[in-house]
């Protein structure tokens, strides 16, 4: 029998890869994992939010053990001259309380920390270090590398939590706040009441290009919470540059991130909402699905992976398109008309839309009435499309 120093190794210490630590430990705890992580902590600096519909039973039962905020009263928009108030509970997870969650649950045995990857293969990590870990099965959940084989727009965020002075008086959140000035693309802020005198307050942008201005996005911030009357000191901030995929060669983007026998999950294996970014369904779901196969050899389920992969790309094709004409049919200050329209949709199909569920009645829901762009701009945009996704781009 061959010895390894682990069964599953697991590269990346993110959602994806935290979360698949997670449903091994839970479905099958006689497996030795290693979990490597490159920075100091598990989850990086993120926040993660999705609403109850869109994880099945199992899926809620492998998140409900970590500390997060919920907002069972459900939550607000807010466009120029529209309001409207919806009742999906809605539930959010920072990624200090997802890195003490799973310390506790896993152990310092299957955590490794400020452990930096070289190279990988089907059954070894070689670290940076120049230490080689053995392993059955190696599953790798870095960051993707940048690629020319898919097309889309940016998602472009600075989130600031506020400790206020004085309590807010928030009762659900504010997932889309667009009655803000539109500045270079779909400009909304999004709020979350954290606690009395707790606040989470982000400005996005979905915008042509990832450039990220810290100094502008944080004095816009700073606007917003002055103009509710909000006004304390910064518990902490983060930022993101997130693609929105609008089109591509799935297969080429696959054969960029490919290593033989190694299994790939979350972004870097294409697991991701094209064009809301939302990953959280999808690592919890791809967790699950990798603990119930998890005595398969490696190159079985690396192969079984992308399968899956491919699946997904294809079931969510409808939303690649409301992207392509989001970028290439709407002018950048008026992309906030393609989302005032949707959210005066039936409530049930904005859930399902979330969850990438959408049946064909939603699509053509979405799609007939009066287009909220100039039809042949939109038929344009069908045809073509961004450029590639590559932050080096600009």
């Amino acid at each position: 029998m061959i010895s390894h120093d682990c069964d599953i190794a697991i590269t990346g210490g993110g959602l994806a890869g935290g979360l698949i630590a997670l449903a091994l430990r839970r479905i099958r705890p006689e497996l030795e994992v290693l979990l490597l992580e490159a920075g100091p902590t598990l989850g990086g600096n993120h926040r993660w939010s999705w609403f109850t519909g869109d994880l099945d039973p199992d899926g809620a039962k492998l998140v409900d053990g970590f500390r997060k905020s919920e907002w069972p009263a459900g939550y607000e928009v807010r466009f120029p001259g529209f309001r409207r108030e919806l009742g999906a509970i809605y539930r959010s997870l920072d990624s200090a309380d997802f890195d003490a969650s799973l310390r506790r649950e896993l152990g310092q045995r299957t955590i490794r920390t400020e452990t930096r990857v070289a190279s990988l293969t089907a059954t070894q990590v070689e670290l940076s270090d120049g230490q080689t870990i053995t392993a059955r099965v190696v599953i790798d959940c870095r960051d993707g590398a940048d690629t020319d084989a898919l097309n889309g727009g940016w998602q472009v965020f600075m989130g600031r939590h506020l400790r206020l002075n004085a309590p807010h008086s928030l009762t659900r959140p504010v997932i889309m706040d667009a009655s803000v000035e539109q500045l270079g693309g779909y400009r909304f802020v999004y709020v979350l009441p954290l606690g009395t005198n707790d606040i989470f307050i982000e400005d996005t942008y979905y915008q042509d290009t990832p450039t990220l201005d810290r100094n502008a996005l944080s004095a816009r911030i700073d606007e917003y919470a002055a103009a509710q009357g909000w006004h304390g000191e910064e518990v902490h901030f983060e930022t993101g540059v997130l693609p929105v995929i609008t089109g591509g060669d799935f297969s080429a983007f696959q054969a960029a991130q490919r290593i033989p026998g190694v299994g790939q999950a979350g972004a870097r294996g294409g697991f991701v909402h094209p064009l809301t970014s939302y990953t959280l369904p999808f690592a919890v779901s791809t967790a699950l699905a990798i603990a119930a196969d998890a005595d398969l050899p490696g190159e079985l389920l690396a192969a079984k992976l992308e399968a899956r992969a491919r699946d997904h790309w294809r079931a969510t094709g409808f939303y690649r398109m409301l992207g392509r004409m989001l970028f290439a049919a709407a002018e950048p200050e008026e992309r906030w008309r393609i989302f005032a329209r949707f959210y005066r949709l039936n409530e049930s199909l904005i859930e399902r839309f979330y969850a990438g569920r959408s049946v064909f009645t939603d699509q053509a829901r979405v799609l007939i009435g009066k287009p909220p762009v100039p039809i042949f701009a939109a038929l344009r945009a069908l045809a073509s499309g961004p450029p590639p996704l590559r932050k080096d781009i600009s």
